[in-house]
């Protein structure tokens, strides 16, 4: 099962970004757990050092840490990202939970609309060593008309394009778990050395 945490930039209850990724969650095929951060309004501001974080930061953080991957979508606010979204993303960093994480991001909105927003996202993510897969992030400008009154959008466009993030992630994070290699003691434990009988040196008894 692999687990994907969505997390939206926005603090609006109707914003566009959430019921977009709420969508994502609800349509997520069986294999695939995704699963929507909803407390961004209750994350408070960054402390440096905090040895007692608040409730809602540990629930963040323990989120985060059980995450294959995460996939962030964000409106753009005075030309970055929106002001709570940077400090959620601060806590992460603080805990070096981002170091290595895979991270995607989802553009609901027009060409040239959140260009800032997702190059501030981008540079952030880049400072906290996360692994950013280019190629399971999807634009696909959404009408706010089509978010119904479950706060699903019905747009079967974005359905097949959020079908085929979630999976690509999947595939993508399945390409990048390599097992392992096996130190030489534990190959030789399991296939223990057998010496040919034609090998130079090996003489019958």
């Amino acid at each position: 099962m692999t687990r994907i945490l969505l997390i939206s930039g926005s603090t609006r209850e109707d914003s566009l970004h959430t019921a977009a990724l709420r969508t994502a969650a609800w349509y997520a095929p069986e294999d695939i757990n995704a699963g929507l951060f909803e407390g961004l309004r209750n994350v408070p501001a960054y402390v440096p050092g905090e040895q007692d974080p608040h409730d809602t930061v540990v629930l963040l953080r323990h989120q985060v840490r059980i995450a294959d991957a995460v996939l962030i979508s964000t409106p753009e606010y005075s030309g970055s990202i929106p002001g709570a979204l940077k400090n959620l993303l601060d806590w992460l960093i603080d805990d070096n939970l981002l170091a290595g994480k895979p991270v995607a991001w989802l553009s609901v909105a027009h060409a040239n609309e959140d260009d800032g927003a997702r190059a501030t996202l981008e540079t952030v993510l880049d400072h906290a060593s996360a692994k950013i897969l280019r190629a399971a992030c999807i634009r696909l400008p959404i009408d706010p008309a089509a978010v119904d009154h479950q706060g699903l959008v019905t747009d079967p466009r974005l359905h097949q394009a959020l079908l085929d993030a979630l999976q690509g992630l999947a595939r993508l994070l399945a390409l990048t778990e390599a097992p392992p290699r096996p130190a030489w003691q534990h190959y030789s434990s399991v296939f223990p050395v057998i010496e040919r009988r034609d090998a130079p040196g090996w003489q019958r008894g």
